[in-house]
């Protein structure tokens, strides 16, 4: 069992309100080198993903100020590991799997007297089947890709007469998010809304918090250092501050290796007229960073220390990873191709391969950042291997860019 450790893989997917803000994250256990359907190992996994990716860090920073959903088979609720867990911050999601019996029941009846949320997933239309559980139940999570459209209208109207509320899960078309928007469901959750190829046309937006603190920072003279850190944190104006670098207006064309080469080139002078401008044309915003650009920002950090074990010691390796994580999510965020957004930047070229065709170790990383995301254990272990890293390794770096990305909405609320 202890050899489990080095073999289980964590991610996790956002779960988001009417609004389309976030409201959650459904956390993602799995250990990629045993069978995912034998219970006991199952069990195992999970408690190791808990105690080892958690122990450190905890929790709290994992998630930030948002709920974590788990996954609990049988063998996992009827243990006491849930007791490990704080309440307020997890919402226990009994499996389709699960046979609801009264053994069951009484076992969420007692976990939810002890604050837990409780939720069912993958519900399709087996209300008689869950009907013994619907009573205790917070939220049901339907699976809407198992449904027609009569059969969806059906369970929902069923599941609407109970004191329960409703998540649309595996929805991966705005046309299906509106049916169930429609139909008065709560939350949503599906590639529609983590696939960042399925998102276009959304604004960048910065807040105006950090808008003003990076510009303190250069009133202040910070180290080049602190202000590489505050931009890190802003995918946006990371990828903004590359454009700027090779405008007409600044009479450059060179290769930027970096943003702490970027801020070099461009001068502190530039940088302050420039995120003046930003401020004065940004409404004051103090919405939490969207969900995408928590994902930008989670991906480039997980490359970066990917990096680091890849090519200890070499910092523009690092740096190239930081740029390639955040700039495979611009075409979500702007609404147009990859090849259009890399028109003009002066990127390395190594990083343009690694975005393009995912080529050379930058283009490994990020495509095992992608299977992380997309919960796709096989390909996770393969791009793992390839890049020599073990899944101890992949694991801790995941759990820190998580908590790293969690951290910056709590930081520009102070």
């Amino acid at each position: 069992m202890t050899q489990h450790s080095d073999t289980v893989f964590i991610g996790r997917q956002p779960i988001l309100d009417r609004k389309q803000e976030l409201f959650a994250y459904e956390l993602l256990f799995r250990d990629s080198a045993i069978n995912a359907a034998n219970v006991s190992d199952g069990l195992a996994a999970t408690a190791q993903v808990i105690s080892h990716a958690f122990g450190e860090l905890g929790i709290e920073a994992a998630l930030g100020p948002y709920k974590g959903f788990i996954n609990c088979d049988a063998s996992l609720l009827l243990s006491d590991l849930p007791e490990l867990l704080p309440p307020d911050k997890v919402v226990l999601e009994v499996l389709e799997t699960v046979e609801i019996t009264p053994e069951i029941v009484e076992r969420c009846a007692d976990l939810k007297r002890h604050g837990f949320t409780i939720a069912i997933d993958d519900f399709t239309h087996e209300v008689e089947r869950w009907r013994p559980l619907l009573l205790l139940t917070d939220i049901v999570k339907v699976d809407v890709q198992q449904l027609d459209r009569h059969q969806l209208l059906d369970t929902t109207k069923a599941l609407q007469g109970y004191p329960l509320r409703l998540l649309a899960e595996k929805v991966d078309s705005r046309e299906m998010a509106d049916v169930c928007r429609n139909l008065g469901y709560d939350y949503f959750q599906g590639y529609y809304f983590a696939r960042p190829a399925m998102l276009s046309g959304n604004k960048l937006g910065q807040s105006q918090a950090a808008l003003m603190r990076l510009l303190a920072l250069i009133l202040q003279d910070a180290e080049t250092t602190h202000l590489e850190n505050a931009l890190k944190q802003q995918p946006g104006l990371a990828f903004n501050l590359l454009r700027l670098t090779n405008s007409v207006s600044t009479g450059i064309r060179m290769k930027v290796t970096s943003l702490r080469h970027a801020i070099t080139v461009l001068g502190r002078r530039q940088l302050q007229r420039w995120l003046q401008l930003v401020i004065y044309t940004n409404p004051d915003s103090k919405e939490f960073p969207s969900p995408l650009m928590h994902l930008a920002a989670t991906r480039g950090r997980l490359i970066e220390l990917l990096a680091s074990r890849v090519r200890p010691g070499d910092k523009d390796f690092e740096g190239h990873a930081f740029l390639t994580g955040i700039m495979s999510l611009m075409p979500a965020l702007l609404g147009v191709p990859m090849e259009n957004v890399l028109q003009g930047l002066p990127l390395d070229n190594s990083v343009v391969e690694a975005l393009i065709n995912r080529n050379g170790d930058l283009g490994a990383m990020l495509s095992l950042a992608e299977s992380l995301e997309q919960n796709d254990s096989d390909n996770t272990r393969t791009l793992s291997q390839r890049l020599g890293l073990n899944a101890g390794v992949v694991n801790s770096n995941l759990t820190q860019a998580l908590a790293w990305a969690s951290n910056i909405g709590v930081e520009l609320e102070q």
